[in-house]
């Protein structure tokens, strides 16, 4: 069977790291959605309701229009994948709301557009990276521009890009993390008698060891990895 020639990781640098801002001044974005420890609610995944993140900045008073665009760096392929692309939020909006509908022009934003996702579709696409291939970063990238860019939904990344690079005054991130655990390879050991397990008990046997002709152990047992007899007597080697 052929391997896929996908690599593991994307190397192309993100969208944020690309365009340079004219003003060193940051903006600064918050969302419910990340908590404390920086993990993305199940709610917001792909697999979960996937809805998209409520979020909210500081405002920049030269800005005529903002730009947001998510991307996954961890994601396999060339390109860091893209959750969102959201352009031409109104430079008086310094918030967007929870759930926003997946259409190419969301109500209630002025003349907002929203492009592509990796998935296809306009809009939000919720975090869903490979099972077991660990822990995955979603770069929420603002970007305060000094322009509306008026520019159709259909653009592609690549061309909003260019158009970042001309007309950023300012921008911000912020980072949530998500993973898709394997349930098998990940899943923690459960309690067991002996030595093994994280919280093994001294009670009761399994039905294996039980067969194995090791019976339940008392907590002061010095030797708890030799087989036992029902009675609990350490069962001599052979025998």
């Amino acid at each position: 069977m052929a391997q896929s020639t996908k690599p593991e990781h994307a190397g192309a640098p993100l969208t944020i790291q690309a365009v340079g801002p004219l003003t060193s001044r940051g903006l600064v974005l918050r969302s419910p959605a990340i908590d404390a420890d920086g993990w993305i609610g199940d709610i917001y995944s792909a697999d979960g309701d996937n809805v998209s993140p409520a979020l909210s900045w500081n405002a920049v008073l030269e800005a005529e229009s903002y730009a947001l665009v998510v991307e996954d760096p961890d994601a396999p392929g060339d390109e860091p994948f893209i959750h969102w692309m959201i352009w031409d939020i109104p430079g008086d909006v310094t918030e967007l709301g929870r759930d926003i509908a997946k259409t190419p022009e969301p109500q209630n934003l002025g003349r907002a557009h929203q492009g592509r996702n990796g998935n296809g579709g306009f809009g939000w696409f919720g975090p869903r990276p490979p099972q077991g291939h660990g822990v995955h970063r979603y770069h929420f990238q603002l970007f305060a521009l000094g322009k509306v860019l008026g520019m159709a939904p259909d653009t592609g990344l690549k061309e909003l890009l260019n158009a970042l690079k001309a007309n950023a005054i300012a921008s911000g991130e912020l980072v949530g993390r998500f993973e898709n655990r394997d349930p098998v390879a990940d899943a923690r050991s459960p309690g067991r008698t002996g030595s093994y397990g994280e919280n093994p008990s001294n009670e009761q046997a399994t039905e294996h060891e039980k067969e194995a002709g090791r019976g339940g152990l008392d907590g002061d047992d010095r030797d708890q990895h030799a087989p036992h007899r029902p009675g609990g007597e350490v069962q001599p080697r052979g025998g």
